[in-house]
């Protein structure tokens, strides 16, 4: 047999190096299937009192010292600071009985000392009284549940560009901290542990912690404040809580609709129409409904259409106008929709007590009048030519006369509906809604004024102007707002305030964000239908209101004790905000052109902007 040959130092090298190779190659493959090594920096330099993760500077602080009581929202100032920076906070139940156990020691070695003090004729301590009495209260409070006891770290980690940068940051949140009386220091030789225990990994690294009752660590929760800055929409006001900016797009929530409560003079009419001008600004066409002549300056200023319905004008609404929907979903149902608004309206119009022959008082519309009402109807449409065919809805509208001639003519109740319906065709309320329609709202904002009509009328007005607009609304799809001042008027009436419930529950498919005003809420929030508008609505804001109509609003908005308070008392022109989830106490705000342009209000002419103030 041959002897094996012997490996020459060569081939022991190349072996060498194929296994460093292979060994490297094993190592890296097993580091890439890691996490950390995706979110890893690419460097990390460790010092006494910083560190250096790539060119970024950091530095961890630990809060060493709290003051005998501190109060709520006193860490959102570090929260809200305009620095880079983590915060954790860890927090560790501890055992009642042990802290039990602990007090009562505590209180027997402070009563002695007391004693012995006392019994030399020394002054008595006021630091150790102070500390007799909280200990005897959170002894008292642990023993009846009211309170826990926990064991609590506080860390915060600054980052900065440079070493002075760093520097000037950690003397600003000393200062901050200080101002409250809150001590911190820097975790000086541990800053890898202060890195590791404020990162999210979940560890308590520098395990530096103080003893806090419950309602003491309450003071600390961080949420103190919702942010209600969008990255476009308009200006609505200011955060009192850190005096953001509260830019919102109303038409971004799950819905655009809006409601606006307030006491008579609380700045509601003021704010709806500021919003009204700066929603203009980024495209939105705004349509109004004014019972008190309140937006005719704005528009004015703007050009817009400023429609006045009176017995006395020239202005014609006809409520059997059908919306011209052809192609669209909608167009085989636009009959029947509209048949069962002028149902609606017709109950309205006629539903009123009525005296019969024998003197007996009548209400309502009985089963056998709805169904009469519901022929005639049919018939009426039928007589110009419009059935339920889409194809026929460009024929000519028939009128509330042809409706009276119709009824008049038919068998049943219909003579007598006839005669109930005679004031809207020939009688005291005649014209202004028994003939062809001759308005036109194609404009940026058109505004309908109802202030001159009279008081039985107006209800009815309200009814047919909406009707009117939700059908241009199907018709002409674009963004849109619709506002509704004083829309009590509607929720005192049945089918007026179903119409406005439905108009809020279907006014997203349409690009339409509905707004309420109303100052009494009572008369709102008493009707089903108005609990229902508001739950339909993704915006809300609550001026200053009266003590009766907190109670009644903080049951529906879940208000907390202070914001209750704060609610009856608010100044003028603030409120509380709410938008989806979010709720914040606002500040109205207005420029001094601005200002000029939405205030009607006679007692604040001389009023600057920046105090919005005296609206109706």
């Amino acid at each position: 047999m041959g002897k094996k040959k012997k490996p020459d130092a060569v081939d022991l090298a190349a072996q060498q190096r194929v296994r460093e190779q292979s060994e490297v190659e094993q190592a890296f493959l097993t580091g890439v299937r890691t996490q950390r090594d995706f979110i890893a920096p690419s460097s990390i330099e460790l010092q006494a009192s910083y560190f250096r993760l790539g060119a970024k500077y950091g530095r961890t602080m630990y809060v060493y010292g709290y003051p005998r009581q501190i109060y709520t929202g006193w860490l959102s100032s570090i929260i809200n600071i305009d620095e880079v920076l983590d915060i954790s906070m860890f927090i560790y139940p501890v055992d009642t009985q042990i802290i039990l156990n602990n007090l009562r020691k505590k209180v027997t070695q402070l009563e002695a000392s007391l004693s012995i003090n006392s019994e030399k004729g020394k002054i008595r301590d006021p630091g150790l009284q102070a500390a007799l009495s909280d200990a005897e209260e959170l002894r008292d409070q642990l023993q009846i549940g009211s309170e826990k006891f926990f064991r609590y770290g506080l860390y915060v980690t600054v980052y900065a560009d440079s070493l002075d940068e760093l520097n000037f940051v950690q003397h600003k949140i000393e200062t901050i901290f200080g101002q409250q009386l809150v001590f911190s220091k820097v975790a000086s030789s541990q800053q890898e542990q202060g890195l590791n225990s404020t990162i999210p990994q979940l560890t308590d690294q520098l395990q530096i912690r103080r003893n806090m009752n419950t309602g003491a660590i309450s003071t600390s929760f961080p949420f103190t404040s919702a942010d209600l800055t969008d990255g476009k929409g308009v200006l609505y006001g200011i955060n009192m809580h850190n005096n953001g900016l509260v830019i919102f797009d109303r038409f971004s929530l799950e819905n655009a609709n809006m409601v606006v409560f307030a006491k008579s003079g609380a700045g509601k009419s003021f704010t709806v129409k500021l919003e009204t001008l700066r929603s203009m600004m980024v495209g939105a066409d705004i349509v109004i409904i004014d019972p008190e002549n309140e937006y005719q300056k704005l528009s004015d200023a703007v050009a817009g259409s400023y429609i006045r319905l009176s017995l006395n004008s020239d202005t014609r609404i006809n409520p059997f106008d059908l919306p011209r929907v052809i192609d669209s979903d909608d167009a085989d149902d636009a009959l029947r929709a509209n048949l069962v608004t002028l149902h609606g309206l017709l109950r309205q119009m006629l539903g009123g007590s009525q005296m019969t022959a024998d003197g007996q008082i009548m209400t309502g519309l009985t089963a056998a009048e709805e169904a009469d009402i519901d022929q005639a109807l049919i018939d009426t449409y039928a007589r110009v030519g419009i059935t339920s065919d889409p194809l026929t809805h460009n024929s000519t509208p028939p009128t509330i006369a042809d409706l009276y001639d119709t009824l008049l003519h038919m068998g049943g109740t219909g003579p007598s509906l006839a005669q109930r319906l005679r004031k809207f065709t020939s009688g005291t309320f005649a014209g202004i809604f028994s003939q062809q329609s001759n308005i036109d709202i194609n404009n940026n904002m058109v505004v309908f004024n109802i202030r001159d009509l009279e008081d039985e009328l107006r209800p009815v007005a309200m009814y047919i102007v909406l009707n009117h607009i939700w059908n241009i609304t199907r018709t002409d799809q674009k963004r849109r707002m619709l506002i509704v001042d004083e829309a009590w008027q509607l929720m005192k009436h049945d089918d007026s305030a179903n119409f406005l419930f439905s108009l809020a529950k279907r006014a997203r498919k349409y690009q339409l964000g509905l707004t309420t005003i109303s100052q009494d809420v009572e008369d709102f929030m008493g009707s089903k239908m108005g609990r229902a508008i508001v739950a339909n609505s993704s915006m809300q804001l609550l001026l200053k209101q009266s003590s009766s109509a907190v109670d009644v609003l903080s049951g529906v908005f879940k208000l907390t004790e202070e914001e209750q308070k704060r609610l009856a008392n608010f100044p003028v022109g603030q409120g509380l905000f709410f938008a989806g989830q979010n709720h914040v106490h606002i500040q109205i705000q207005a420029s001094e052109t601005e200002y000029n342009l939405v205030n009607t209000s006679p007692t604040s002419t001389t009023q600057k902007p920046t105090v919005s103030g005296g609206y109706m």
